[in-house]
């Protein structure tokens, strides 16, 4: 193994991470906009926390047609867990608690999806086969998703190269987890069989920023659809990571872009620093085939901690263990990420496991922190024979709880011996991640009888096309090259605007620098006034640029329009000041500097640029900024009649 420590996130350089070896790859959630579900005809997007009914059950393993166990299964398993599901009859039907076959699947869902999976390139299969992905954490009552891949094989552009998009797949959203504590875990289900989409990226990503570049493109070309919802939860993004000699670890949920750089750093920090310590206990002598762990009762021998938890734990008359890591001194304090130790690798699998959900649920003798006494320690260490080379992890627990926490604590300790586990993680909001459960095996996924393969259609698919936009990458090429301005280019790229920013320059020939303030810089200055953008549609824009194009409203009028048209909820020509006549202007700009003269501003310097306010004033919307700058001359002009 290479000799490397890896350094703090700000100080990591590309070279750094390609020293160990980093890939990364990402699997992209993505709700779709659409009235109905996937799978039944409830309503889709309606979120609530009220509720009408509880369901409780129970998930059990079974054995697969090949005669196994699935290892996310018996996990899940072995935590006893209650599912609590809670029902709002406005937003699930019996279809959603397996008590009703599926409906055909949504068909606005699916053209949305194939329209996506041409914008990244992608292959469409002929023919759409709907399969059950098992999902055994709760998070679906019937115990598996349903999903069908339709896309394969594409990529879209990043930096000087092609990232690849192994597969896109249409399928139905999970519940949304509302607790999970001890043994009970509890979901509201409105968010249930929404439709999604997931993309599977290739593990093209070299470094932390990358991943997360890549999912800004990703994003950026399914929003220029404007048929994906927006808001916290309606994309999330697993991340999957490795590093040399390592195996891919998935990061689950990463609710937003900007946490990925932080996360994938410490995850490839963890998976390397795993494998040092694989390798710093193969110097011990300690492998899978030499490790040796003890489990012993000590309840009897701690009577009056003063630590707290231990108190408790006393006071409630618990199980208290000891378990013994034979060789492992000090290792516990060996740090996986940032301001993280293996101590956390082991607590973890507690707290998910065993559902001991109150931190701390272990103490060990590595910690330089001060929980039971030294004579404690002593007395602990005769007890249990242990030398001087060993840690001592004590747990507490019910007499149901505390075999299962005794088992997990030696299961993840001897798992160091071999390097990384296989498992999900979660990600954490200080950026690194905890153990979530047992990546689930291969054989996930088996086809599903309800429903019946579907055709996708060549004339679907050219009328899906048809009505595509551009990819945004490609308008962005454009916009450059037309020079507007660099903080209008990327909205612009993906906005509801794109196809009449298009239509204006080319079609209208107006100014693109012009066409893109409009469209993107003055929306906004109305959001920060006490206007509704959310009424300012592209019907009422493209009056408005159409109106402006045809010589009918002034540029320097075009803001009052828009705010005009937020309170009609619509633009209408009779907004439109009548123009001034050259005989009423010649009177304006005489009474202009009539007024200058008696302030005697009229030789000022500024003379011009006050004029042209005071008309610009009075006159907006009825004569343009140009024409009056025109008109006045004020530096050739003669003063005689203004005296």
């Amino acid at each position: 193994m290479k000799e490397f420590i890896f350094k703090p996130f700000g100080e990591m350089t590309e070279a750094d991470y390609q020293t160990v070896g980093f890939k990364s790859g990402l699997e992209i959630h993505q709700q779709l906009l659409t009235d109905k579900k996937l799978f039944c005809r409830c309503p889709a997007g309606i979120y609530s926390d009220n509720y009408d009914a509880e369901i409780l059950r129970h998930m059990r393993p079974t054995l697969s047609e090949l005669g196994v166990y699935d290892g996310t299964a018996l996990m899940e398993f072995k935590t006893k867990k209650e599912i609590i599901y809670r029902i709002n009859r406005n937003t699930v039907c019996t279809y959603e608690m397996d008590d009703t076959p599926p409906f055909l699947i949504n068909e606005d869902a699916l053209d949305i999806a194939l329209g996506i999976g041409m914008l990244y390139n992608c292959k469409l299969v002929d023919e759409l086969h709907i399969a059950r992905k098992q999902y055994l954490d709760g998070s679906i009552p019937t115990g598996f998703q349903r999903t069908a891949i339709y896309a394969v094989d594409g990529w879209i552009p990043y930096k000087d190269r092609k990232v690849k998009i192994v597969q896109m797949s249409i399928e139905e959203d999970s519940c949304r987890e509302v607790a999970d504590y001890n043994h009970n875990r509890i979901y509201l289900t409105d968010r249930l069989g929404m439709p999604l989409i997931e993309t599977v990226t290739g593990p093209d990503m070299r470094t932390p920023q990358e991943v997360a570049e890549v999912g800004w493109i990703c994003a950026k070309l399914v929003r220029s659809t404007h048929k994906v919802r927006r808001g916290i939860g309606a994309a999330r993004q697993d991340v999957n990571v490795s590093v040399e000699g390592g195996t891919r670890v998935e990061i689950k949920g990463v609710p937003k872009i900007g946490m990925i750089p932080l996360l994938t750093h410490n995850e490839a920090m963890r998976q390397w620093n795993l494998l040092r310590l694989r390798e710093e206990l193969k110097r011990r002598g300690i492998t899978p085939e030499t490790f040796k762990a003890k489990d012993f009762d000590i309840t009897s021998l701690i009577k009056k901690p003063h630590y707290i938890p231990l108190k408790n734990a006393v006071e409630s008359k618990l199980k208290i263990r000891c378990v013994v890591l034979k060789g492992f001194k000090d290792l516990l304090r060996w740090q996986t990420q940032t301001d993280t130790y293996f101590s956390k690798e082991i607590s973890d699998r507690v707290r998910v496991i065993a559902c001991l959900t109150t931190i701390p649920n272990i103490i060990h003798s590595d910690s330089r922190t001060d929980t039971i006494t030294s004579s404690d320690w002593l007395k602990v260490k005769k007890h249990v024979e242990a030398t001087d080379n060993d840690t001592l992890i004590i747990v507490w627990a019910n007499d149901d709880d505390i075999q299962t926490a005794v088992n997990e604590i030696i299961i993840r300790s001897k798992e160091a011996t071999i390097g990384i586990p296989s498992e999900t993680r979660q990600a954490l909001s200080d950026g690194t991640n905890g153990f979530e459960r047992i990546l689930p095996g291969a054989d996930r996924m088996y086809p599903d009888t309800d429903l019946p393969p579907k055709k996708i259609a060549e004339d679907r698919i050219d009328k899906i096309k048809s009505g595509l936009p551009e990819q945004f990458w490609k308008r962005k090429a454009w916009y450059k090259e037309l020079k507007i301005p660099p903080d209008t280019i990327d909205e612009l790229s993906i906005s509801k605007y794109a196809e009449l920013f298009k239509k204006a320059v080319s079609e209208w020939k107006i100014n693109p620098v012009t066409a893109a303030v409009i469209l993107v810089q003055y929306p906004k200055r109305l959001s920060k006034s006490s206007y509704v953008i959310d009424s300012i549609n592209e019907e009422m824009m493209l009056s408005i640029l159409k109106a402006y194009a045809d010589g009918k409203l002034t540029y320097d009028f075009i803001l009052t329009a828009m705010k005009i048209s937020t309170e009609l909820g619509m633009f209408v020509e009779e907004i439109i000041p009548e123009p001034i006549s050259e005989n009423d202007l010649e009177k304006e700009i005489l009474f202009a500097e009539q007024q200058m003269a008696k302030l005697k501003f009229i030789k000022d310097k500024n003379a011009g640029s006050i004029i042209m306010g005071i008309l610009m004033n009075k006159l907006r919307g009825r004569i343009s900024a140009k024409d009056i700058a025109q008109k006045l001359n004020l530096p050739q002009r003669s003063l005689k009649n203004a005296k």
